[in-house]
């Protein structure tokens, strides 16, 4: 199996040293709510720092968007699965003094994906530049200079955009305007495709370079692009996978935070943020029980986090009125599902991608319509780690953006005929023998967004990652409205994607040691 080819690519010259305690915070206490990547990753950082942190989650288990679904003997990872920059992950553990080997394995992708095309073509890169280069030469010859001057301002924006302004804050407006002529020069005005366009003319290759976009919820030719920066960061790191799946991520983080002290509430929903005199003193669960606190950590959805846990005259700024002008992500439609067949060919990541490509994502992010036609993120764990799945079995999942519940679409009535058509153009051109091989299934839908992971309007990552929704103009790390609370995951700065919600846990811990250290 892939596995036994596999290196693993770790990062053992990352410093294992016992974790810097500050005294000042050694009886604080912090309220963690939800246990996505962004709440796991503040919940260690601040337990680690010698804070009291209660972690509570209202599903069963940790994980927010990374739940891990076993049925039949698969294993189905629920978010995340393309994972980049792991020393991000490698340094919480090392910041508790633990080797992260003792908690998770991480090895790497190759090739990154498989990008596949209408016409039956297909375009495939990974960490060997050179052979990059070779693939884009041999697929639009003219393009090769091209391709090469974008990635010189990939590593620039990179530079910037990642290693500089990831892990800041900006809280004022002042803090944009410091950057503000470094966005310029960088022309994060343009979009991501019109950043591609402007290097690469070849249409599909277009596209090849610029639908990173779409992991982090947002549209290609509307989000901003800075995010162009994700090609580049693949690139430096290359992509990753953990085995046992995203979910042993989610575990070793889990473990570790109960080792350092720290408490999990699971199947605890939390119904109020408790504020007084302006300042949030800790939560009320929805059957009543109070924890009281120095500081909130959410990492539940950002708009349903004031909408719904605190009350209107706690919250001026972020009004119903505000959120619900702001423009929201797409949602998501996936099928997990397991096959006694096995498909060698299918690489780990393929993208399918649909002839009607710019209309497609037109009608999904700003006509909320659900077309007959989609687009398919084509996910086999099993092509790198054969324990996903039972003996001789295959393991997927296929996901298709789709609008998110502004649309009105009845996903009750629709989830089983879009299913339908998704699994036979799988299984006319891609998984063949597929509908009769299949041994377990489950959908995600939009509704189940709205409803199981509580998102506002079912969107798939919070707010659409657009210039004016960017930096100081998203939703602060630390509320505007109410003094010690603070936000980490996909609707706060920097954004979604795993390395953006780990650095909004790092900012938030900062944010708190700098407040709670000098009360």
């Amino acid at each position: 199996m892939r596995e036994q080819q596999l290196k693993d690519r770790t990062f053992s010259n990352l410093p294992v040293s016992p974790p810097a305690f500050l005294p000042s915070s050694a009886k604080k206490k912090v309220v963690v709510v939800g246990s996505g990547f962004g709440g796991l990753s503040a919940a260690v950082r601040l337990q680690t720092k010698g804070f009291d942190v209660d972690l509570i989650e209202a599903r069963d288990k940790l994980g927010g968007r990374a739940y891990l679904y076993e049925q039949d003997g698969f294993k189905f990872d629920g978010g995340p699965t393309v994972i980049t920059a792991p020393f991000m992950i490698e340094e919480l553990f090392t910041g508790a003094g633990r080797n992260p080997a003792d908690y998770v394995r991480m090895v790497p992708v190759e090739p990154f994906y498989r990008i596949e095309f209408h016409d039956g073509r297909s375009f495939e890169y990974g960490l060997d530049e050179a052979e990059t280069e070779r693939r884009v030469a041999a697929f639009a010859p003219n393009d090769l200079d091209g391709y090469r001057r974008m990635v010189r301002h990939a590593k620039a924006i990179f530079d910037k955009g990642f290693l500089e302004l990831s892990n800041r804050p900006f809280l004022r407006f002042s803090d944009m305007l410091r950057v503000a002529p470094d966005l310029v020069r960088l022309q994060s005005y343009k979009s991501v495709y019109r950043f591609a366009a402007g290097y690469v003319k070849d249409p599909l290759l277009r596209r090849v370079f610029s639908f990173h976009p779409l992991l982090v919820g947002g549209n290609p030719f509307q989000t901003t692009s800075i995010y162009a920066l994700i090609h580049y960061l693949e690139r430096r790191w290359g992509v990753h996978y953990a085995m046992g799946g995203t979910g042993s991520i989610v575990a070793g983080l889990g473990r570790l935070f109960t080792e350092l002290g720290g408490r999990v509430h699971l199947s605890t929903p939390v119904a109020k943020i408790l504020v007084e005199a302006g300042a949030a003193v800790g939560v009320r669960t929805a059957a009543g029980e109070t924890y009281r606190a120095d500081a909130v950590v959410s990492n539940a959805d950002v708009a349903n986090t004031y909408r719904k846990m605190v009350a209107p005259e706690h919250r001026p700024k972020y009004t119903d009125r505000r959120l619900a002008r702001m423009r929201y992500s797409m949602s998501l439609f996936v099928i997990y599902f397991g096959t006694r067949k096995q498909y060698p060919g299918i690489e780990h990541h393929t993208i399918i991608l649909s002839e009607s490509y710019r209309e497609l994502l037109n009608d999904i992010f700003n006509k909320k319509l659900l077309r007959d036609d989609f687009s398919l993120y084509l996910h086999r764990p099993t092509a790198t780690d054969s324990s996903m799945a039972p003996a001789g079995c295959d393991c997927f999942y296929a996901l298709a953006p789709v609008p998110h519940q502004e649309s009105g679409i009845d996903w009750t009535k629709q989830a089983p005929l879009f299913r339908d058509r998704i699994t036979k153009f799988l299984d006319e051109r891609y998984l063949p023998g597929l509908l009769e091989n299949l041994v377990t299934e489950r959908l995600l839908t939009p509704l189940d967004f709205e409803t199981t992971l509580d998102t506002y309007r079912g969107s798939g990552f919070s707010f659409e990652p657009l210039f004016r929704q960017s930096a100081w103009f998203r939703p602060h790390n630390e509320s505007e409205d109410v003094r010690n609370l603070y936000f980490v995951g996909a609707g706060t700065h920097p954004g979604a994607g795993v390395p953006g919600v780990l650095s909004s846990a790092k900012i938030a811990e900062q944010l708190i040691c700098d407040r709670l250290r000098s009360n």
